[in-house]
């Protein structure tokens, strides 16, 4: 579901097709709900194992993070630091791992590229970027951590099934059109930094 909270677009899981078909990139949203954080050694058993992921993150989401966590009593934990990974490492994974999980957001750190494009514009899902620098303040986010499977992998790539509460900023950078934010601003910016050098060539080419 899309909620409209002032001037906050929050997306509540589960989350269909429809929700995020207005939902472009440069957009700013938010999460409420189910949060799965999920790296490297989990997309490889997913994807070239072909195990089942032990969390149903069907019309839900996922982290790239390697969290830190404080156990506590009855078997429970506190989220400590939650800050994303760089997303480009999951890239070869994640048109197989879209296709076959069902996902609608992925949240990283970074750029993604053409597999991360295809799944997003095949299954209709979106790639969004969690600001680095405030892992402390995402783990604030998370309001309790539901259950912790394959803790076989240790904490940094266990998969921390969350719920949480207007988790983000998260800006939206490939969209359920395919389209990159990372690679289309790359273009813009050697656009601009091609005429800033031939305006300063210009006015310096006295020197020799």
């Amino acid at each position: 579901m899309l909620e409209i909270k002032g001037e906050k677009k929050i997306l509540i899981t589960p989350i269909s097709e429809e929700d995020l078909k207005d939902i472009h990139i440069g957009d700013i949203i938010y999460l409420n709900g189910d949060l799965t954080t999920c790296r490297d050694v989990a997309h490889r058993r997913l994807v070239e194992e072909g195990r089942e992921l032990p969390v149903d993150v069907r019309n839900a989401a996922i982290l790239h993070a390697g969290p830190i966590i404080r156990p506590l009593e009855n078997s429970r934990f506190e989220m400590v630091s939650v800050g994303p990974t760089t997303s480009m490492r999951m890239e070869k994974f994640e048109k197989e791992f879209v296709r076959d999980t069902g996902v609608r957001v992925i949240v990283g750190k970074g750029g993604m590229g053409p597999n991360t494009e295809y799944a997003c514009r095949n299954y209709r899902a979106i790639h969004c970027v969690f600001p680095a620098g405030n892992a402390v303040v995402a783990a604030t986010e998370v309001e309790e951590i539901v259950e912790a499977q394959w803790q076989d992998l240790g904490m940094p790539e266990t998969l921390w099934h969350c719920h949480v509460k207007e988790f983000g900023p998260l800006i939206v950078s490939i969209d359920t059109e395919g389209r990159n934010l990372f690679e289309e601003n790359k273009v813009l910016f050697n656009k601009r930094k091609d005429e800033a050098t031939a305006e300063i060539c210009r006015h310096v080419s006295f020197i020799k």
